[in-house]
């Protein structure tokens, strides 16, 4: 009888301790929905803002308004308060709906080249399609990860394979760039390059790759956060597709 009686108050002690352990689980679970969710205030662009305009000219002009986002979607330097942004620029094209970002804007110094460069890299162009570069959500400030189909992508060369290309890339500028409107309206920048047109922060040895990736099959766009787990691998083909 007393064996039974130790047996019984274990097996309620573990039911205890089990149920415990997953109200606990599920606790914190629903604790991390809700942080995720929980929205935060940040500044959005609600109409084009040009290269070259700045903060205070975007704000008076109705170009910036406040939104609530979900925390988890807020982007890396979003800006909460124009005041942050005093006496700044923006150094390539804002277009509706992107979030303001502190790396958007800069001096005036530097819209020289529509383009703020980051220090040691250098920036290249690229044309990808609607679907390589994530249905047009990829937008300056973004960071991407790019991909290669191609029969030349993989260690196998007499079948396509998609492999990743190169980890992370800065994405500069997207479409069309206006530089600082000059005294002379007829100096203006007469270019309009589609959005499909993204131009990238590349060192040397990326420009050389992407210049090459390019003409050997077809590059994509992976749109990144800081969540984002990118690694290089052996690639798919028809070989390990289903593996």
């Amino acid at each position: 009888m007393g064996r039974r009686a130790a047996l019984l108050i274990a097996a309620i002690v573990i039911a205890a301790i089990g149920t415990t352990l997953v109200y606990l689980y599920a606790k914190q679970a629903n604790d991390r929905a809700i942080a995720e969710a929980k929205p935060v205030k940040v500044l959005v662009a609600t109409a084009p803002i040009p290269a070259g305009q700045t903060a205070d000219q975007a704000l008076a002009a109705g170009s910036v308004a406040a939104q609530d986002i979900p925390e988890k979607s807020v982007a890396e330097g979003a800006v909460s308060n124009i005041a942050n942004l005093q006496g700044k620029v923006a150094l390539a094209s804002i277009y509706p709906g992107q979030q303001i970002l502190t790396q958007l804007f800069g001096d005036a110094a530097q819209t020289v080249t529509g383009i703020q460069i980051p220090k040691g890299a250098m920036a290249a162009s690229f044309t990808f399609s609607d679907t390589g570069r994530v249905a047009g959500f990829v937008n300056a400030g973004s960071k991407v990860a790019v991909f290669l189909t191609s029969p030349a992508a993989g260690p196998n060369q007499n079948q396509p394979t998609t492999r990743l290309l190169l980890p992370t890339v800065q994405v500069l500028a997207v479409g069309a760039t206006t530089i600082t409107p000059p005294a002379d309206p007829t100096q203006a920048n007469p270019e309009a390059p589609p959005r499909a047109t993204m131009t990238l922060a590349v060192d040397q040895k990326q420009l050389e790759t992407l210049v090459f990736a390019q003409t050997q099959g077809e590059l994509y766009l992976g749109l990144l956060n800081d969540q984002s787990q990118v690694k290089a691998d052996q690639g798919t083909n028809t070989d390990n597709l289903f593996q």
